[in-house]
């Protein structure tokens, strides 16, 4: 995928403008992904401390933000789309907590390295890479952001079994003289990035823009900027959906990725 245009990063904003309320609305007090595979393999990796400061990447209406508040951490949340922004402003403190929501670019080096040099002990990116136009200059600014070994945790859609041709399917076999449905995901293509429109949620306003990269082009970004990779978890659900053609119809094909990268320079 060559490096996108700036209508498309503006165009990005512009859907996730058209989606903030109802994704809060309906997405905001979490939901089995969120609750079961993202948010626990998320702080099992980040381990934050209440003497920390953390920088909460494209934080949405601040879900995370407020999780890690609620753990004594200093949090700085930051989205470039005013209107989630508003929602999480809304929602208010945690327990007399700080959370300081900020209106930055996460695609914008200079914006986020204007937040202050090594201001932060660890930063997190729930879900939203694969929502971004560009992630070279995230990492680039992180180099700068964050305390020398600081870390960087991150969520995504696994990129090995959801993808822009991804295939959900479902069939009947015999096992041991009983009938019974396996599910499973069929791939065709999978090392070329490529930015695709689909929805996260189903049911909301405007499909979203993902943007697939395969774990190589991931991970060379990072750590073309002295990023290693010290702690990753596949999360799954514990046992198969009663709706096979879900992405929870199979838990040996997990639908989360959540890496930690210490940077190392």
């Amino acid at each position: 995928m060559d490096e996108p245009p700036d209508s498309l990063n503006d165009e990005v904003r512009r859907i996730w403008n058209m989606n903030a309320e109802w994704w809060d609305d309906h997405l905001g007090d979490g939901n089995a992904y969120q609750c079961e595979l993202i948010e626990p393999a998320t702080l099992r990796l980040l381990d934050p401390a209440p003497d920390q400061t953390i920088l909460d990447l494209a934080c949405g209406a601040g879900r995370m933000a407020r999780l890690l508040a609620e753990r004594g951490a200093q949090v700085v949340a930051v989205d470039f789309s005013e209107r989630f922004l508003a929602r999480a402003k809304a929602r208010g403190p945690v327990d007399g907590n700080h959370i300081d929501y900020r209106c930055v670019d996460a695609t914008n080096a200079e914006d986020l390295i204007a937040l202050g040099a090594g201001q932060f002990h660890s930063a997190v990116a729930t879900m939203a890479l694969m929502d971004m136009a560009r992630i070279e200059p995230l990492f680039k600014a992180l180099e700068t952001l964050l305390v020398p070994g600081g870390r960087f945790v991150f969520s995504l859609l696994h990129p090995c079994f959801i993808g822009p041709d991804a295939r959900i399917y479902a069939e009947t076999v015999i096992e041991n003289g009983r009938f019974r449905v396996m599910a499973g995901v069929k791939v065709r293509r999978y090392r070329a990035s490529e930015a695709y429109r689909a929805e996260g949620s189903i049911g909301q306003p405007v499909p979203q823009i993902y943007f697939h990269r395969s774990l190589e082009t991931l991970f060379k970004v990072a750590f073309h900027h002295h990023f290693s990779l010290d702690g990753l978890e596949e999360p799954c659900f514990e046992s198969a959906s009663e709706q096979p053609l879900s992405r929870q119809g199979n838990p040996e094909l997990p639908p989360i990725l959540v890496a930690r990268m210490r940077h190392e320079k």
